[in-house]
């Protein structure tokens, strides 16, 4: 991760970079990703409530990398050659393998992720993620566990912030709504799954 800013050190690390990828690519790759993916509305259940989700989503990866949160199943898609050169991308960035990604499409700022963890057995103990943004700019919120720390970080078109270390056990993470909000984002957040062949992808290269 050298020449990415060190943002949180304390129980996990978040890092960040604001200028991953320039302006023009960066509206490029927008328009291709809106138009390229199979963005779905995806449904769970809480307490027993059916729920829709606030935002569309997509799950691309290797065979085998499948991936099970808010008690849906997720299988990947092939990777689309978009994607996977960005897999490589990131991956020369922060120093890590991926072998799935999951995308989130914010349609405007009534779209939102609530408080959580990414801490998935799937993404064994201490995962590496690294989130690139593109669109409009939204507002990453972290929460200690413990101390109830906060700390906001803007996520602009073509930034890319990455999470390592116990900060999955140590922290949350959401996306509040923003109602003034009208211009959409895409959120991709390259992960490691340990597939069932006990493959963790998420080594250092």
């Amino acid at each position: 991760m050298d020449g990415m800013q060190i943002l949180i050190s304390e129980d996990g690390e978040v890092s960040f970079d604001p200028d991953f990828i320039d302006q023009a690519e960066a509206d490029a790759l927008f328009t291709r990703l809106r138009s390229e993916l199979a963005w779905n509305v995806e449904h769970y259940t809480i307490y027993g409530r059916q729920v829709t989700a606030p935002r569309l989503v997509c799950w691309y990866g290797d065979a085998g990398a499948n991936y099970r949160y808010s008690g849906v199943d997720h299988t990947p898609r092939q990777w689309t050659g978009t994607l996977h050169k960005l897999k490589a991308r990131v991956e020369a960035r922060v120093g890590g393998r991926f072998n799935s990604v999951l995308g989130n499409l914010y349609r405007n700022g009534q779209d939102s992720m609530g408080w959580h963890a990414d801490k998935e057995p799937e993404l064994g103990p201490l995962p590496l993620i690294a989130s690139l943004s593109l669109g409009a700019t939204r507002v990453f919120k972290l929460k200690h566990n413990r101390s109830g720390r906060i700390v906001e970080i803007p996520l602009q078109h073509g930034s890319l912030l990455c999470m390592a270390g116990r900060l999955q056990q140590c922290w949350k993470h959401a996306v509040p709504r923003r109602p003034g909000i009208i211009g959409e984002r895409i959120n991709l957040t390259f992960r490691a799954i340990v597939t069932a062949n006990g493959v963790d992808a998420a080594r250092t290269v």
